[in-house]
């Protein structure tokens, strides 16, 4: 049977989200909550789902929900995945899944104490061609020692124009708990962190914009041996490619989401070899979630706890690395001062 969820956040990575759901048959849309009774309605027309809340409190009273998917703001992802987690109700939480440390650290004891799941919504580890490239590097040794990496995620923002028109968007605003870091740089980072583990130290030269965010920046891991360089923004575009070095050559990867191509380029046969597999293409403006969709419907379905404690470690030290990056820099959010 497919599990029931909800949604918290009526926008267009709720829709991917919910596409992809459909698309891999383990999911069933049951209910939808907006702060407006009419926005909710509206969206859940789209999709034949009738069960419609502006009140989180009947939201997650409703006993035929299994789970809730919540994309809302960052600012709010702790209050309403506690609130989820409390009525016994599977959290998939999108990314950044907290602004603290302390307060992921709050929400997965009290998942474990409700026997549930709590799984931070990072799409593109799931990928298909993401495990190939861990398998490569990790499992096959591929490159041999590894020497270094570069990666880069930067696309400008149309809320960005709306910062340089004196605005705020949520996604720019410390109330908010925004900024480029926590919501592109952090694709790179996990990008890293999955691959490679828990950086031994890290350190971030960002460019802050008007509103006290960060735009985008440099980020540079450090790890036994070698760095990671990573450029992230949303106030420019990149289209720089991926790279990881190593004794046995070069790896490139089209970017760290949606990876349709990864090459290895082999210095002593002067050979270049695709590696990547079959790339799941998805209509824009959606964004390919089937593949995290599936396994996160397995997780829950088999009670698997060491793939769920897996994402929980990954978790864990994202935001460790992102919550220092901050820090060192004076990004604090509200979260930060309590």
């Amino acid at each position: 049977m497919p599990i029931t969820f909800g949604i918290i956040g009526t926008n267009w990575i709720t829709d991917s989200w919910i596409s992809a759901a459909q698309k891999s048959r383990q999911w069933e849309l049951y209910a939808v909550y907006s702060r407006k009774q009419e926005q909710a309605k509206t969206f859940g027309a789209k999709y034949g789902c009738s069960n419609t809340y502006d009140s989180l409190e009947k939201f997650f009273s409703d006993d035929g929900m299994q789970a809730v998917y919540i994309a809302s703001p960052n600012g709010l992802h702790y209050v309403q995945a506690k609130q989820a987690l409390k009525a016994k109700k599977h959290v998939l939480l999108e990314k950044p899944a907290t602004s603290t440390p302390e307060e992921l650290d709050d929400l997965f004891q009290l998942a474990k104490e409700q026997g549930i799941f709590l799984i931070e919504a990072y799409r593109h580890i799931q990928e298909a061609n993401y495990k190939v490239l861990q398998r490569i590097v990790n499992e096959e040794k591929r490159l041999g020692p590894i020497y270094g990496a570069s990666f880069t995620y930067a696309s400008y923002s149309s809320r960005y124009t709306n910062v340089l028109n004196g605005e705020t968007p949520n996604i720019f605003s410390l109330d908010y708990s925004g900024g480029s870091l926590v919501d592109i740089g952090v694709y790179p980072v996990t990008f890293a962190i999955a691959l490679f583990g828990e950086p031994k130290s890290q350190t971030y030269t960002p460019y802050i914009c008007r509103t006290g965010v960060d735009a985008g920046g440099v980020i540079i891991l450090r790890y036994e041996g070698f760095g990671v360089q990573i450029n992230h923004s949303k106030s420019y575009n990149s289209s720089a490619p991926c790279e990881v070095y190593g004794e046995q050559g070069t790896i490139t990867i089209n970017g760290t989401t949606d990876i349709s191509a990864i090459k290895h380029f082999n210095p002593h046969t002067k050979h270049t070899e695709e590696l990547a597999g079959p790339y799941k293409t998805v209509e824009k403006p959606n964004v390919n979630m089937e593949e995290e969709a599936v396994e996160f419907a397995r997780i829950l379905n088999e009670k698997d706890g060491s793939a769920a404690a897996e994402l929980e470690r990954i978790s864990r030290i994202v935001i460790k690395v992102n919550t220092d990056l901050r820090r060192q820099n004076g990004i604090l959010y509200p979260a930060d001062k309590q």
